[in-house]
């Protein structure tokens, strides 16, 4: 059975998510930025970075691993060099991390978000963007903010190409405010014929 698709305008560009189950109640419309082209995600993160660059951003920040074609883009657009990560798989060079916990929608387990002491000097008292694939829950974004904020980094902005649903809003509280988003999708429920309908709650 072929997957159902869902249509977004992702700033200019229309395309079609596969609406995904992960389970019985809940489904997403799954994006998935590194398979998604370069032609896509170049156009996608001039677009973005057009909505940042009246923020006056010194470097930008991101969540591991979807994340990751958003900030090279948006950076490549502001006309920076340099953006760090976020991780959430324990690396090599992340034993002595800065460590934040999260939970997303998209896992099951709770999840730690560790950020390289080695790169703390790239963003302690400079304007930083932190950007995403999607922002669903708040949870990852949430995390990113609490992290950044104690190594003393200025957040002025938060990109994403969609925002999902509207619990984030809460979830974020008056940081909401500084999100700049390109699209927005719902998540999915079924209904009592087990057909999924929109919700644009969350």
């Amino acid at each position: 059975m072929a997957a159902r698709l869902y249509p977004v305008d992702i700033g200019t560009q229309r395309v079609e998510l596969p609406v995904v189950s992960l389970s019985p109640e809940l489904a997403l419309a799954l994006l998935i930025t590194v398979d998604m082209g370069v032609g896509f995600m170049e156009r996608a993160g001039a677009e973005l970075a057009a909505r940042l660059v009246e923020c006056d951003v010194d470097i930008v920040a991101t969540v591991a691993t979807m994340g990751i074609p958003v900030a090279v883009e948006v950076t490549r657009h502001l006309g920076l060099d340099q953006y760090v990560v976020l991780h959430k798989t324990p690396k090599i060079h992340l034993a002595d991390a800065v460590k934040e916990s999260v939970r997303s929608i998209t896992t099951d387990v709770d999840q730690r978000l560790l950020f390289d002491r080695a790169r703390v000097k790239d963003v302690a008292g400079r304007r930083v963007a932190i950007v995403d694939d999607v922002i669903s829950t708040g949870a990852s974004t949430g995390a990113a903010l609490r992290l950044l904020r104690r190594v003393d980094a200025e957040i002025v902005a938060i990109g994403t190409l969609v925002t999902e649903g509207s619990l984030w809003r809460e979830s974020l509280g008056t940081d909401a405010d500084l999100v700049r988003a390109l699209g927005s999708i719902p998540v999915f429920h079924p209904d009592d014929q087990g057909e999924l309908v929109e919700d644009w709650v969350g």
